[in-house]
């Protein structure tokens, strides 16, 4: 039996419980915490705290992979695909610096794969990608409600009207990548 290659990805794009539904589809993802990063204000951020824009955190997730089956590409052009990385701090209608598109690099080899990802997908945009690129300090989980929140609320308004289309564009282009 193959060793598990475990790596993890940091990366938001908007509305936390958008990104986690998507990435809990793809094959080799072991894992996928909401939660917290990015932010300038000291200790454990609340969800309140975070949509107040105040803490300077974005809505995050942090996904947990194995490298044998997908790589930390692949995860970022997966990412690229799913939410639109040429709106500043904006996804759809949620606005404020918690929404926008950014990746959180843990390493130097993701620091350099995460600028090769953003360059190669700049010409499939009309608008310039605003993607932020920063390395990682902490990570906080958000709280226990925010976790598999697809999952556990799909008949909720917001999982039909947003994440719906998220995880059918999903489907469409990444078919051969998905549970």
């Amino acid at each position: 039996m193959k060793v598990k290659n475990l790596q993890l990805a940091t990366v938001g794009g908007g509305c936390f419980w958008c990104t986690e539904a998507i990435f809990l589809e793809v094959k080799g993802v072991e894992k996928v915490v909401s939660g917290y990063s990015g932010g300038t204000v000291p200790g454990h951020p609340t969800y309140r705290e975070i949509t107040s824009g105040l803490t300077g955190h974005a809505e995050v997730i942090q996904i947990t992979f194995d490298a044998h089956i997908i790589s930390y590409k692949t995860i970022l052009v997966i990412f690229m695909t799913t939410h639109n990385p040429t709106t500043l701090n904006q996804q759809g209608a949620d606005r404020g610096t918690q929404y926008r598109s950014v990746i959180f690099y843990h390493d130097k080899q993701q620091q350099k794969d995460a600028e090769s990802v953003l360059k190669q997908m700049a010409p499939y945009y009309d608008g310039h990608i605003v993607t932020e690129l920063s390395a990682l300090n902490t990570f906080y989980e958000a709280e226990q409600e925010h976790q598999d929140f697809y999952s556990n609320n799909a008949e909720m308004g917001y999982c039909r009207v947003v994440i719906n289309p998220k995880l059918a564009k999903l489907k469409q282009l990444h078919a051969d990548k998905l549970k």
